[in-house]
């Protein structure tokens, strides 16, 4: 899962949800830097990436994934994921999406001071460019696609995973509904 993904299974907790999106950012042991609200975060985000990687379904549809997605299938998933997430978000969640959004984008973490000035420059830009508000389109995914591909430091396909989408829609959105009932269970999650 991406940006999209990590909020939702924060438990409309706001700062969680902070920390989660951390969990990017911090690196091994240095976790324990950090008061335990962030340590819960990043121990989170990192058990999310670890059940999203090792899911049986998601790891069939990496593999079908990667003849056309060499390298950045598994990113290519967290994207389409999260655009998936976005789409059905009633399915999932009681606040409308742009809504829940908005509080997230509104809200000035506790634990703020503790957070690096690298993270704190990414939640500005993402707060200020609004990027998950897009997320249910299809420009949302291309310009997440293309966007990401750029930031990765070797040569990928990344821009072309919305045409993958397209044509692996069906396995896709089959995976996604599996994956999120599934994960809803492993992390406790009914809808909010």
């Amino acid at each position: 899962m991406n940006f999209l993904g990590h909020l939702y299974f924060s438990s409309n907790d706001l700062e969680l949800m902070y920390a989660n999106l951390f969990g990017d950012f911090v690196k091994g042991k240095a976790m324990f830097d950090y008061p335990e609200k962030i340590q819960t975060g990043i121990q989170l985000h990192r058990s999310i990436d670890t059940y999203i990687d090792t899911h049986q379904e998601v790891r069939k549809l990496l593999k079908m994934l990667y003849p056309d997605l060499p390298k950045v299938s598994s990113v290519a998933v967290d994207l389409f994921f999260d655009h998936l997430l976005a789409v059905n978000w009633k399915n999932y969640h009681s606040t409308e999406l742009l809504d829940f959004l908005e509080d997230f984008y509104a809200y000035q973490p506790e634990n703020w001071p503790f957070y690096s000035e690298k993270f704190k420059s990414f939640i500005a830009v993402m707060r200020n460019r609004k990027w998950m508000n897009s997320y249910q389109m299809r420009e949302g995914l291309e310009k997440s696609c293309s966007g990401v591909g750029s930031r990765i430091s070797f040569p990928n396909l990344l821009h072309i995973a919305p045409q993958c989408f397209d044509r692996f829609y069906d396995e896709i959105y089959g995976c996604f509904e599996n994956f999120m009932g599934d994960a809803k269970l492993h992390f406790g999650m009914n809808k909010l």
